[in-house]
């Protein structure tokens, strides 16, 4: 499956990649495109194969099979190049602790040959970008959750890569410092124009992005802007709790013809007139049911369309 994110060249192209660890298959024939300048999200579960994706396209692992371009520079020809073209900031923080932010981005601008009053110049615009400015003599180890990924934002961004990967970003961040974190995303992307490639498992947080793939057990089984993708659901949410969700089920099915499931231990309905529903079936089935959720179709109602499973009952299963 490749999608099409416009014309001319790619900011990231990938096309049939697979990779295996031992008799696991974490990728399976992944194939999408990015476009210069879009904020883009892989979501998935735990288990799902982004991670595996994050470490080829950051060139932390070899790739296996498929191709991968960064900037029309192939990963396994041009690592070299594709390093210096990319950002990265990892779910696992990559700070020094015991070192003033202002330090940490000095040790990270000398891996990319920066020095003297170049380096402390960019060091001190990435911190006053972010916010940091006035912290930026303190160590690491005194900042909050929010100002440390600020300063991993700072690192990753130090030699001004047209390419920001980041791997589960808001890992330990409170809905604030969340929200600091995409606005700062979202005017990187379109006031200098750098592509920002998150993986994530975080429904709210992929509704941001400008596209999105879903991944479930190592392929992409849907790819678009989250409106369009909500799209395809077609109708709003019906969910019944029950004591007997399966009987529940075949019941409606019976009676109304209507196509209800068992997901996750409830009864799920999509139907363009769902509101209308509610008060046909409890009267009909009232006893049997003990509570009705009605709503607007979500990611998690596409995951569930493409995949059978609920967001986070495929987690589950996949860790397990």
């Amino acid at each position: 499956m490749i999608d099409s994110a416009g014309s001319g060249l790619a900011a990231i192209r990938i096309a049939d990649v697979a990779h295996r660890y031992g008799d696991r298959q974490a990728l399976d024939g992944v194939s999408l495109s990015i476009a210069p300048g879009e904020i883009f999200a892989f979501l998935g579960p735990n288990g799902s194969g982004k991670t595996t994706l994050f470490r080829l396209l950051s060139t932390l692992i070899p790739l296996q099979a498929g191709q991968i371009e960064i900037l029309g520079a192939d990963v396994r020809a041009a690592t070299t190049e594709v390093r210096q073209r990319i950002g990265v900031v990892f779910q696992a923080p990559s700070l020094d602790k015991k070192l003033t932010a202002a330090e940490n981005l000095w040790h990270q601008g000398h891996l990319y040959g920066l020095s003297g009053q170049e380096l402390r110049a960019r060091s001190a615009e990435m911190l006053d970008r972010l916010g940091v400015a006035e912290r930026a003599g303190e160590r690491v180890e005194a900042l909050s959750g929010g100002l440390r990924r600020r300063v991993e934002l700072a690192k990753g961004l130090l030699h001004r890569p047209r390419v920001l990967l980041l791997d589960e970003p808001s890992t330990g961040l409170d809905p604030a410092a969340r929200s600091d974190l995409w606005r700062y995303l979202t005017s990187l992307a379109r006031d200098s124009g750098v592509t920002i490639a998150v993986t994530t498992h975080i429904l709210d947080e992929a509704e941001k992005s400008d596209r999105l793939a879903i991944l479930h057990a190592g392929q992409v089984v849907a790819c678009d802007t989250p409106s369009a993708l909500r799209g395809t659901v077609g109708g709003d949410s019906l969910t019944l709790a029950s004591p007997d969700p399966r009987g529940l089920a075949e019941a409606i099915r019976a009676k109304f013809r209507l196509p209800a499931e068992v997901i996750g231990g409830d009864v799920r309905l999509q139907t363009a007139d769902a509101a209308e529903w509610v008060a046909r079936l409890l009267a009909e089935f009232g006893p049997r049911i003990e509570t009705v959720t009605l709503g607007k179709p979500s990611l998690e109602d596409v995951f569930i369309a493409r995949t059978g499973h609920r967001f986070w009952e495929a987690s589950a299963a996949d860790a397990a």
